[in-house]
């Protein structure tokens, strides 16, 4: 018979709020290492997994957008990543080496994980400024990962220890065998209080059965407002044009100010900052006709350029409010991108997480939701691995930055560089 091992990533939300409480039901088997500050002893470290979250994010991001058209999307990098980082700990031989290539992860064991863990502790701190009684109000951001597993499983306390040093997450112990679809509610409902009910049911009818034996879960909450609010009395209708040309009626927000801002032949980029400065939404602009083409040549390079070259600059900003939501069955996009043992059984080899050779990925679910609009942003995301075992500034006028036309957008930390969030709106849906 078949077993199966579900690991879970779930993210959360901008302008919402995300609580750390544990909410998600089951005994909680927590390893005696508390969870790890030490700083790096090699500070680069840091850098190389932000940079590597970026490169699978694009990575991640052209193989979505091929598979859906000229469809909205929205994903988060961030979460993925660490989810399946939490899984890659557990993996070895080429199971995870085609993990690591996939994630462009250069590091040797001893130095990813506690770098994954200084990043989170980075991304996660409260920008300077706000006050910590005025955090709830303007800016959020809490990141928690959570494991659920089957009762009495040989999981590794090696594993088990890494978990808690390096992510903070305890096993939360459940019986699938006896009762799979009350585990399946218990990680819902934990889903859904870390992302504030934005979404509420991650994981669907019959994908959890009574050959589960593991879910990892990873859980982002983001909510800020903007640095420079746009004023609602200022919104109003204005025509989007979609790519084959036709348009719609949105509601455009507009303020003018100075932030940061460069171009090229072929596209704008602004950056509107949220309060704090610490992190912000990068919003890509190709000009008409060119979107295809940008999105095409968008790598780490030209982010990277783009994040170096922009400075502040006065604009006057059209930006239309947006609100919607997506969806992915990511199994196949991470085997086109180079996991392919992990979704093999008996290929599969995850023998550092538990004393058995069973284990494989068997699904991996994401659901992303995003609301922009004078205040700020909110957006919230979700995934699940599934895996089976058993078998130029200084001109004098402002530049006009109107995004009405099909664009791109990152919500990213911008002291590390770090994407949380990356997607694009070719029709803004309210």
């Amino acid at each position: 018979m078949l077993a199966k091992i579900v690991s879970l990533l779930v993210l959360g939300a901008l302008l919402a709020g995300c609580s750390l409480f544990n909410s998600s039901g089951g005994s909680l088997l927590t390893s005696n290492r508390s969870r790890s500050t030490a700083p790096l002893q090699i500070p680069a470290d840091l850098e190389q997994v932000a940079q590597a979250n970026t490169r699978f994010g694009l990575d991640l991001y052209r193989a979505l957008g091929a598979q859906n058209d000229d469809d909205n999307l929205f994903f988060s990098p961030y979460s993925i990543s660490l989810a399946l980082a939490m899984t890659e700990a557990g993996a070895r031989g080429e199971t995870q080496a085609e993990m690591d290539r996939a994630l462009h992860f250069d590091l040797p064991q001893e130095r990813l994980h506690p770098a994954l863990n200084a990043l989170d502790r980075a991304v996660r701190a409260t920008p300077e400024g706000v006050s910590k009684e005025d955090k709830d109000q303007v800016f959020q951001l809490s990141i928690a990962n959570a494991v659920w597993g089957q009762k009495d499983y040989p999981f590794r306390q090696e594993y088990l220890d890494l978990l808690a040093e390096q992510y903070g997450a305890g096993l939360r112990v459940v019986d699938y065998r006896a009762d799979p679809d009350g585990a399946r509610q218990q990680i819902n409902q934990w889903v859904s209080d870390e992302t504030r009910a934005k979404i509420p049911e991650l994981i669907p009818n019959a994908a959890i059965d009574t050959e589960t034996r593991m879910v990892l879960a990873n859980a982002i909450y983001f909510k800020a407002g903007w640095m420079e609010p746009f004023d609602p009395e200022n919104t109003g209708p204005a025509q989007f044009t979609r790519a084959d040309g036709s348009t719609k009626d949105v509601w455009m927000m507009v303020q003018s100010g100075h932030f940061p801002y460069t171009s090229s032949e072929g596209w704008q980029a602004l950056e509107l900052p949220y309060v704090g400065g610490t992190a912000g939404m990068l919003v890509l602009l190709p000009a008409p006709g060119r979107f295809a083409d940008f999105e095409a040549a968008l790598n780490a390079e030209l982010l990277a350029q783009i994040v170096r070259e922009i400075s502040s600059r006065e604009a006057i900003v059209y930006l239309p409010r947006f609100k919607y939501e997506s969806s992915f069955e990511l199994a196949d996009v991470l085997q086109t991108l180079g996991i392919q043992r992990a979704f093999q059984f008996g290929a599969a080899d995850f023998s550092d997480m538990a004393d058995t050779n069973e284990l494989y990925i068997s699904r991996v679910i994401h659901k992303a939701t995003v609301a922009v609009d004078e205040a700020g942003t909110e957006a919230a995301a979700a995934t699940a691995v599934i895996a089976a075992a058993g078998a130029a500034p200084g001109e004098s006028e402002p530049v006009i930055f109107r995004a009405d036309r099909p664009f791109l957008f990152l919500i990213r930390d911008r002291e590390t560089g770090t994407v949380l969030f990356l997607g694009r709106v070719m029709e803004p849906v309210e």
